[in-house]
C-alpha cells in the first residue's frame, strides 16, 4: 500500500480508499481499478494524493475487506446528511432512517467481525460531519461488541453516535472548516456543540432519548476532568461517553482536514496511546487498537533485520503483524523472507515508510513489494 500524488497514477491501480460527497455519492470506490476518467474527477475535487495497493497497474492486489459493505456506509452518510440538512432548515427532525443505519451497521459488523478496521475513505471538506458521524458510529460499535454489549445497548450506543456531533448543525462552516487556528470566540463556539446537540435529541421527546443524547454530550470529555463542556471526571463519564471519545478522535486524526493533514494509523496510535495521558479509558483505548490495523496490510517497515511488507494482521496483534522481508537494512534486495512479529518480539520496528519515501524506493529497486503479497504462500 502507497500514498501516491494524483500526477503518479495510472488507469489500473487499485485505490484502497473510497471518496464520496456529503450525500453518500461515490466519486471512486475502493477496489475498484482506476480509469484516465476516474484520475480526473479526483483532480477536480482537489484530491492531492490516495491510497493504492500497487504501483504496477497491472498487478491486481485487492485492498482488505472493510468491517463495512460500501452500501451501508453510503446510505449511512446520506441519512445523516439529510438529517442534518433538515435540522438546519428547522423541519422535522425524523431520526428513523437513520435509526435504521444504525442497525444496518450493527448488522454489517455481526457478519464482518474477522475484518480489522481498515483505511477507508477520503472525504470533501464539504462531507466531512456527516462521514465522520458514520466512521463514529461503526468504531463505537466495534468497541460495543468487544465490550459484549446486549442489542438494546447496542442500538443505543451506535445511533447515539451517529448523532453526536448535531450540534455542529449550529456552528458556523466557516468556523468548522476554518484554515488555521481558531480564535478563542471561535474555540468557545466550538465547545458549544457538545451541549447543543444533547439538548437537540433531548427534543425529541421519544423513548430513549436520554440514551440517545449521551455520545452527543461527553464525547469531548476526558477522564482527568480537563474535557468540555462540563469537565466531567472519572465515572462520571459514561460507557457510551468514552467509547465515543475514543472513536471521535481517532476518525478526526487520521482523516484530511483543512487545517492538517491526515495520519496514518500507527501515528493515531501512537497519539493516543502515549501522547494524551488522562484523556481516554486506558482498558478500552487497549481494547480499541486490537481491531485497528495499526500497520495495514502493504504497509512498508524497516526492521533491524531490514525492510518487510505487512502480510497479515491478526486480531490482538496488530503492534505486531506478519511481514515478508524483502531488503536488507541498507535497501538491497534478499529472497523474501516470512518474519512473524509477534513471534519474533526482538525485532523491532524503527520506521515506516511515507508515500514519498516508499516511491523513491520503489524507484530505486526496480521493484514493488507490493507483488509479495500475491507471490507469498
Amino acid at each position: 500500500m502507497i500514498k501516491l500524488p494524483l500526477k503518479n497514477l495510472r488507469p489500473g491501480m487499485v485505490p484502497v480508499q473510497s471518496v464520496y460527497n456529503s450525500k453518500g455519492a461515490s466519486y471512486l470506490v475502493r477496489g475498484v481499478p482506476l480509469t484516465a476518467t476516474y484520475i480526473q474527477r479526483l483532480r477536480q475535487l482537489g484530491i492531492q494524493k490516495i491510497y493504492i495497493t500497487s504501483t504496477e497497474p497491472d498487478l491486481e492486489i485487492k485492498p482488505p475487506e472493510d468491517v463495512l459493505q460500501e452500501e451501508t456506509r453510503k446510505a449511512a452518510v446520506d441519512h445523516v446528511y439529510h438529517l442534518f440538512e433538515n435540522v438546519q432548515q428547522q423541519k422535522l427532525m425524523d431520526i428513523g432512517p437513520v435509526e435504521k443505519a444504525a442497525d444496518a451497521i450493527i448488522g454489517d459488523l455481526v457478519l464482518r467481525r474477522k475484518n480489522l478496521v481498515q483505511l477507508t475513505d477520503i472525504r470533501t471538506y464539504d462531507s466531512y460531519t456527516f462521514a465522520h458521524s458514520v466512521n463514529v458510529a461503526v468504531l463505537s460499535a466495534i468497541l460495543g461488541t468487544l465490550c459484549e454489549m446486549d442489542a438494546k445497548h447496542m442500538h443505543e450506543l451506535t445511533l447515539g453516535a451517529l448523532l453526536h456531533d448535531l450540534g455542529k448543525t449550529r456552528v458556523p462552516q466557516e468556523v468548522l472548516n476554518k484554515e488555521g487556528g481558531l480564535t478563542d470566540e471561535e474555540f468557545d463556539l466550538i465547545k458549544l456543540h457538545p451541549r447543543w446537540g444533547s439538548e437537540m435529541i433531548l427534543a425529541m421527546r421519544m423513548p430513549g432519548t436520554a440514551m440517545f443524547a449521551i455520545c452527543a454530550r461527553q464525547h469531548h470529555e476526558h477522564l482527568d476532568g480537563r474535557g468540555y463542556p462540563y469537565g466531567l471526571q472519572g465515572n462520571q463519564i459514561h460507557l457510551y461517553g468514552r467509547i465515543a471519545a475514543i472513536a471521535d478522535v481517532y476518525d478526526a486524526l487520521t482523516s484530511l482536514r483543512p487545517y492538517k493533514k491526515p495520519y496514518p494509523p500507527h501515528v493515531a496510535h501512537h497519539i493516543m496511546s502515549n501522547c494524551s495521558p488522562g484523556q481516554f479509558d486506558e482498558d478500552l483505548l487497549k481494547l480499541f487498537f486490537t481491531n485497528v490495523a495499526i500497520y495495514p496490510v502493504g504497509t512498508v517497515l524497516l526492521t533491524q533485520h531490514g525492510y518487510g511488507i505487512v502480510y497479515k494482521v491478526i486480531f490482538g496483534q496488530t503492534e505486531r503483524p506478519r511481514i515478508v522481508l524483502f531488503a536488507d537494512p541498507e535497501g538491497h534486495r534478499c529472497p523474501p523472507r516470512m518474519v512473524d512479529l509477534y513471534l519474533e518480539r526482538e525485532v523491532a520496528v524503527n520506521k515506516v515508510l511515507t508515500g514519498t519515501e516508499l516511491f523513491h524506493f520503489i524507484d530505486q529497486m526496480g521493484f514493488d513489494p507490493a507483488t509479495l503479497l500475491v507471490d507469498t504462500e
